[in-house]
């Protein structure tokens, strides 16, 4: 449950059960939801350290910026976010009460927040439901629960304590946050939050659209620019999993071609200026000239400047999965699990 390979409490001990005992055990035998949690707990006290308690005030900063957007949706906070038991790749979750999906769609829209909406079956006490969830990637993954107005009173039931579910208001949010952090400013915070642009979401924004943009079948028979890029970006990933730079080189080295096809390199420098490492600048810049050295086209002097780089072995490598990218067929990830990833080694490795 640590690492979420598993979701479900009760799966998660059956399926420990049987690898230890070696057979059936009593549910009764097994221990309890909250027991779990509070070892899980433990286990990201030990591999995360202090950073989970820094990245747990982002958290809260964040969803506080979130529900006062929401604010005529009568938000609340539950989960691991108000409680704090929070560990890599934890979300926000927040119930918002409304009589249907646009009224919460049009405030995400007029603050140019990118979001998708889930609807979801499900089968509880007996009866089928449908429930509808907004899914919101921003710096922190974000999940809000659509629920019609007469419920914002009904008192939840949490599925680790079986009682009832801690949750805030916005006010009452507001107010316990105060208390967590008396010197904090949560107002300079708030607006800090507000300022800084979610490098992810630039990423997004310049990758969705070249599932449109088709590539000359001659050098690229594997078709759009998106596909090719994913395809570069897994087998980056294989190659180097844990150096992020070199991933997203691999990842966004033709985000240039949606914008002018003619000079792409240079298009996509300037649109990632800021949203990029040095490192990963010149990867992408000087990855057309892996195609010279490849043919012996390039001149002795630019070859030997080349060279000089310690990213040199890295640049010639981010060639080959240039080159390797262009299959047709080749099962990639969709966009936003690439990104997902991507946000997962960043946070793991820095």
């Amino acid at each position: 449950m640590y690492s979420r390979r598993e979701s479900e409490y009760y799966r998660a001990k059956m399926k420990a059960a049987r690898r230890l005992c070696r057979g059936w055990v009593k549910p009764s035998e097994l221990p309890s939801n909250t027991e779990i949690r509070d070892e899980i707990q433990r286990m990201a006290n030990l591999f995360e350290g202090e950073s989970r308690f820094d990245r747990l005030r982002e958290m809260r900063v964040e969803a506080l910026r979130l529900m006062r957007i929401l604010a005529q949706c009568r938000p609340k906070i539950i989960g691991s976010t108000l409680t704090g038991h929070v560990r890599q790749g934890s979300d926000i979750d927040i119930h918002v009460f409304a009589a249907n999906t646009d009224a919460v769609t049009s405030s995400l829209d007029a603050e140019a927040i990118d979001y998708d909406v889930e609807r979801k079956r499900v089968r509880k006490q007996g009866e089928e439901r449908l429930f509808t969830h907004i899914h919101i990637r921003d710096r922190f993954p974000i999940e809000l629960t659509l629920y019609p107005p007469d419920k914002a009173s009904f008192v939840f039931k949490s599925s680790i304590t079986g009682k009832a579910m801690e949750r805030a208001t916005l006010a009452e949010f507001e107010a316990f946050l105060r208390q967590e952090y008396p010197d904090a400013d949560l107002d300079n915070e708030l607006a800090a939050a507000e300022a800084s642009i979610d490098r992810f979401q630039v990423y997004r924004s310049l990758l969705v659209p070249l599932e449109t943009v088709m590539q000359d079948p001659h050098f690229h028979p594997e078709g759009d620019v998106l596909y090719h890029l994913l395809q570069c970006y897994v087998l980056a990933r294989n190659e180097l999993p844990y150096d992020e730079e070199f991933q997203l080189a691999a990842l966004l080295h033709d985000v240039g071609k949606g914008l002018d096809k003619h000079h792409h390199v240079e298009a996509g420098l300037e649109a990632l200026e800021g949203h990029i490492t040095p490192r990963t600048a010149w990867l992408i810049e000087h990855h057309m000239a892996v195609h010279q050295i490849r043919d012996r086209t390039i001149g002795h002097r630019a070859h030997l400047r080349l060279k000089a780089s310690p990213d040199y072995e890295d640049l010639l490598l981010l060639g080959v999965c240039d080159r390797a990218g262009r299959v047709c067929g080749a099962v990639v990830p969709e966009v936003d699990d690439a990104l997902d990833e991507l946000r997962e080694v960043a946070r793991m490795y820095g």
